[in-house]
């Protein structure tokens, strides 16, 4: 039984074509590759036209339930509904306030400084206070917790510089500790920065001692059972970077 050759698909039809072509002269294939992208373009767009499901896929707009858009991204993160209660927003930039005028000026350092050995091993807040040779700073570097709330609680004796920008800050308040170690910088230099805490220390009954090791300088001191000490090293810029750790405190 005979049964008549099925036609060729549009397509393979043409690739056929392609193929047949290739075999003649080439001074027509330039002509040819022509033919045949106007062919390829009519047949798509035939075999477009003659699909509605593939047209409206491709022309329709897109439908949209606002119901389920609203619940698209559900597992986003998000940033908090409120404020961290242990954040505290510290200004860009503060004027230092200080009068020259006001300060009296520490006495000269010592070069034996074995506390600038304790803050050049220090990788962090809590490793400097473990460092200290005052053992009751030492002593109560194990329950340190980090907050900026802490450059908040500092004896009153020994507040923060006016300008300070506080870059870190931890404490304890608990077996008998109240422990503050604060890190800043300041656009002051770093001889104001220690005449400034050596008046406002002095002042508050404590004891004072001026060391340098280098470029960083250390004022420390004590009252009582209180104690602290300042590390300042200057910056770039003519500033200070400065740690400052105490314990106890008036």
């Amino acid at each position: 039984m005979f049964v008549p050759p099925r036609p060729l698909p549009a397509l393979a039809a043409l690739f056929l074509a392609l193929a047949l072509g290739a075999c003649g002269p080439k001074a027509d294939d330039a002509q040819s590759l022509e033919s045949l992208d106007r062919e390829l373009a009519a047949t798509n767009a035939g075999g477009n036209a003659q699909d509605p499901a593939l047209t409206a896929a491709l022309h329709d707009q897109i439908m949209v339930d606002p119901a389920l858009a609203q619940q698209s991204n559900a597992d986003a993160i998000r940033p908090p509904s409120r404020p961290d209660p242990g954040a505290v927003a510290m200004p860009v930039a503060r004027k230092d306030t200080t009068d020259p005028a006001t300060l009296k000026p520490a006495p000269a350092a010592s070069a034996t400084c074995p506390e600038c050995k304790a803050k050049a091993g220090a990788l962090t807040l809590g490793a400097l206070a473990a460092r200290q040779p005052n053992r009751s700073v030492a002593d109560c570097a194990p329950g340190i917790g980090y907050s900026a709330l802490w450059a908040t609680r500092l004896p009153a004796g020994l507040p923060l510089y006016p300008d300070a920008r506080v870059s870190e800050a931890a404490g304890a308040d608990r077996d008998g500790c109240a422990l503050r170690v604060v890190s800043f910088a300041s656009g002051a230099a770093p001889a104001r920065v220690i005449d400034w805490f050596y008046t406002r220390s002095t002042a508050a009954g404590y004891a004072a001692e001026h060391k340098a090791d280098g470029t960083r300088q250390v004022l420390g001191g004590t009252h009582g059972n209180a104690a602290y000490i300042l590390y300042v090293t200057p910056r770039g810029d003519g500033g200070s970077d400065v740690d400052l750790v105490s314990n106890g405190g008036v």
